[in-house]
């Protein structure tokens, strides 16, 4: 049979899947002329035609009805163009199943409920139904015997709806052979049930939109036909017939079926009162279960059961619920109180702090739980640091000798300062100023020091939770979920004015610790008001610099660790003000403790001299400078945030101050050794780094003494060196006298010379050995010595030979010979006050007027010159140096 027009084609489909149902609009060419040629509509292999409405020759409506088919085509048949085809297919998906208490914008198929008569849970309550696929993927049941589950988890279930539910039980038996795509598959529809759920109302009137759009189209056309029908006949208008119709109906189904009614209805009166005993239950049972609850500590399970109990009885008007719920109410206000007193008591953990107040929050406790708790804290941090500082004062005052027992510091996790001063208090050379330490040294720490350490890792300890739990109360991390937002709006409001308060709590342990400090290490910082509170160690020494700079580090160290915990800077400001004092005190002790060390260095001269002439004097000075430098490198550094320690106009006159008193210290330590009336001591011996004429032109230019230190310096070398002199040059000068004269020797009586007498020879060794003994100290100290010693001869020996009334010819070539052998062997130390003595003395003796005698004279020196050449040997080296120089 011949066609007029083509095949149908189905081209689209929209949506192109859906439940069963599912209202569709379907696209494509030739579907028909009109409504009477559509006589066919299949989708999936199930006939729609009885919900399609032809709406075009290109567009059908219908709804999609139950298929055995997941997935298949959709086919029209029209009478002029027979059955088509299709190029699209529509997936039909499983139905969710629809409890009775769920909304629903469709017809629900009742045959999807389970019967709870015949479900072999009996013991759930009536009106809870539960899916049978909460995963939704297929149940694969396992082989695993029941018995082996329940001993495997004993006292556990795997009834998803028991209180003592067991996900890996309820997976053992129903997915042991499920494969891990499919259970990523079963996640994703737990996610989509509970975003479904949490979506509430909104998500229902989504989803039956188009629904509620047709029963409103349903519902205007009912109403306009009303409204055209009228009242023309008898029996009234068409709204009166239908209510007519519908009570006859009535009537007769009640005439047939009241027995059966009747019984149904005791029936369901008998099943209703057996379902209210089961459901509330759960109320009387409550207050023996908070208990036994509250006694195990399972809180979450009170204010779990509290919550629901609220919500279904706490506004009910039944005499019997309002008693059980007023004492259910009465169990939870001791809960309350309970949780309050746990969340108050110290010490406790930040994890338990967070608890508590969760806890209290989530039972709507009255007032502000949080932040009691945060005032709690501080007050106990308070408490901490005073009985911490009364302890050591205690302990200080019972065993003044001994190291405080409070401190521990092997079990201190924190980084400690102690080791890191006893390496670096260490130095390479010797020196007095070192303590040589042992093992025992941790033992003799200074009570002061070991309080401040104590104090500062008690603080460490502390401070960081309170911290925490301020961000936590401001931040709304401390409340539930619910709790959250219920009171939102007020403790933003709270938060807003405690702020303030929060910040003088911060600034009240600052100060504490601050003042605590002062006490302990400079006790003189703190006002005479607050002695008693923050001092009262009535300690008669003073701290050294070691331990100042130990106490400086551990204070560094706690200001490095808050501020880590991102506390502001205006908060911590009086904690660098505490490290700037204690780091001038450091200085200054130091200083001191090192004038001290030096003046004491003079007991420790040992005259011993080395290869390079020098005693250990100047080594043990420098040792000691050395020292001090290095103990005040940390000190005098400035960390990030600090301030110069010489910022300060005062605290630089006193450091330079206290330098002058080293350098003039050290210089009354010479002093004191050049004038030690001790016979041992050989005090001929003296360094180059006192006596030298260099000793000053030698200082680095950078570095200037003061005047009033360069002055007593050259004035000591001065004093020094003219005593040495005078040592040394008087036993020379006083044995010229009686040497000239011995043998009764008389220059006008006297015969020929023969020769340079023995005086001279003597007194020309006794300036060799002072020349000898200067040299081995050092030889640029030679001429300097010798120079003072010939003045002193050449005077003496002019002053003799003025002395002289008059000379024998003999005795006067005697006397020329003498002082020119004496001058010519000296030539090269001679300074223009010798030489004019020198000269005077020749100008008193007679002039030679005989060439023989000239002759003679020159015979004799060279003669003393040849003899005496190894004696005089030294001098000739000088004078060869001097000519290279």
């Amino acid at each position: 049979m011949s066609r007029s027009r083509q095949p149908p084609l189905v081209t689209g489909i929209s949506p192109n899947e859906g439940i069963p149902w599912t209202k569709v609009t379907i696209r494509g060419e030739n579907l028909g002329t009109g409504p009477t040629d559509l006589i066919g509509l299949t989708i999936c292999g199930h006939n729609c035609l009885l919900t399609a409405e032809w709406m075009s020759a290109s567009k059908i409506v219908c709804r999609v009805g139950q298929a055995k088919n997941d997935k298949g085509d959709i086919i029209v048949t029209t009478k002029s163009g027979g059955r088509g085809t299709s190029t699209v297919s529509f997936k039909l998906l499983k139905p969710e199943k629809i409890g009775i208490l769920d909304q629903s914008a469709v017809w629900v198929d009742e045959m999807n409920y389970y019967d709870m008569r015949t479900d072999r849970n009996k013991g759930i309550p009536p009106l809870s139904l539960r899916p049978a696929n909460p995963l939704g993927i297929e149940i694969e049941k396992s082989k695993f015997s029941q018995k082996d589950l329940e001993m495997l988890f004993h006292g556990m279930s795997a009834d998803f709806t028991s209180e003592n539910f067991s996900a890996a039980w309820y997976l053992i038996e129903n997915h042991s052979n499920t494969s891990f795509e499919q259970l990523k598959m079963a996640v994703t529809n737990l996610k989509r049930q509970a975003n479904k759920k949490s979506e509430g109302s909104l998500a229902y009137v989504k989803g039956g939109l188009s629904t509620f759009f047709e029963a409103q189209d349903a519902l205007s056309a009912i109403h306009q036909k009303l409204e055209a029908d009228g009242t023309e006949k008898v029996e009234g208008s068409m709204t009166q017939k239908l209510e007519n119709v519908l009570n006859r109906a009535s009537n007769t189904a009640d005439t047939l079926f009241q027995e059966v009614l009747g019984r149904k209805d005791k029936a369901d009166s008998t099943r209703n009162a057996l379902n209210v005993l089961q459901r509330f239950k759960f109320l009387f049972n409550l207050p023996l279960n908070i208990e036994r609850n509250i006694q195990k500590g399972d809180y979450d399970v009170v204010i779990n059961d509290y919550e629901k109990a609220k919500s279904l009885f706490g506004k009910t008007e039944v005499q019997v619920f309002k008693k059980y719920y007023a004492e259910v109410e009465t169990r939870i206000e001791a809960l309350r109180e309970l949780l309050l007193d746990k969340l108050l008591e110290t010490p406790s953990t930040l994890h338990d702090q967070k608890r508590y107040i969760r806890y209290l929050s989530d039972l709507h406790a009255s007032g502000d739980p949080a932040w009691q708790c945060i005032g709690a804290q501080h007050k106990w941090i308070l408490q901490l640091m005073h009985s911490c500082k009364e302890g050591y004062v205690k302990d200080l005052k019972g065993n003044p000798g001994l190291h405080s027992p409070m401190l521990d510091l092997d079990n201190d996790t924190r980084p400690s300062v102690l080791g890191h001063l006893s390496q670096t208090a260490s130095l390479k050379r010797g020196s007095s100023f070192q303590s040589g330490r042992d093992d025992t040294w941790r033992y003799k720490t200074p009570h002061r020091v070991a309080f401040v350490e104590k104090l500062t890792k008690l603080v460490l300890s502390q401070l960081p939770n309170f911290w925490k739990l301020w961000i936590s109360y401001v931040n709304g991390s401390l409340f539930s979920e619910t709790a959250e937002k219920s009171g939102q709006i007020e403790r933003s409001k709270n938060v807003r004015q405690r702020q303030n308060d929060f910040k003088k709590m911060i600034q009240e342990v600052m100060h504490s610790l601050v003042k605590l400090t002062r006490g302990a290490l400079l006790p003189l910082s703190i006002r005479d008001g607050e002695a008693k509170q923050y001092g009262g160690w009535e300690v008669k020494c003073e701290l050294s610099g070691q331990w100042l700079a130990h106490a400086i580090q551990t204070v560094r160290l706690t200001h490095e660790s808050l501020t880590a915990l991102e506390i502001p800077n205006d908060l911590l400001q009086t904690i660098q003000d505490l490290i700037l004092d204690l780091r001038v005190r450091c200085v200054m002790a130091t200083l001191q403790h090192t004038a001290e060390e030096i003046k004491r260095l003079a007991e420790k001269e040992d005259w011993i001299v080395d290869n390079e002439g020098l005693t250990s004097l100047p080594c043990q000075f420098e040792q000691c400078i050395v020292c001090s430098l290095q103990s005040l490198k940390g000190v005098l550094e400035c960390k990030p945030g600090e301030a110069s320690v010489f910022q300060q106009p005062k605290t630089q006159e006193e450091v330079c101050q206290l330098s002058i008193n080293i350098m003039q210290v050290f210089i009354y330590c010479l002093e004191q050794l050049s004038t030690k009336p001790d016979a041992d001591i050989d005090t001929t011996h003296l360094s180059v780094d006192v006596s030298s004429p260099d000793l000053f032109g030698s200082i680095h230019e950078d570095f200037s003494l003061t005047s009033v230190s360069m002055a007593s310096l050259k004035e000591l070398d001065q004093r020094l060196f003219e005593n040495y002199i005078e040592l040394k040059a008087d036993p020379i000068v006083g044995s010229l006298e009686p040497g000239i004269y011995a043998g009764y020797f008389d220059w006008k009586d006297c015969l020929p010379p023969t020769g340079v007498r023995n005086y001279l020879k003597e007194a020309l060794v006794n300036i060799i050995a002072v020349h000898a003994e200067v040299f081995t100290i050092s030889k640029e100290l030679v001429p300097r010595v010798l120079s003072k010693v010939i003045e002193a001869v050449s005077e003496e020996l002019s002053r003799l030979m003025q002395c002289v009334s008059s000379f024998s010819k003999n005795g006067a070539l005697q006397a020329r010979l003498e002082i020119c052998a004496l001058r010519d062997t000296v030539a090269v130390y001679l300074t223009p006050e010798s030489k004019s003595s020198f000269k005077q003395a020749l100008e008193a003796l007679p002039q030679l007027s005989s060439g023989a005698d000239k002759k003679l004279l020159e015979e004799l020196l060279n003669k003393f010159k040849s003899s005496m050449h190894l004696q005089l040997t030294c001098f000739q080296a000088a004078s060869s140096t001097m000519m290279k120089t």
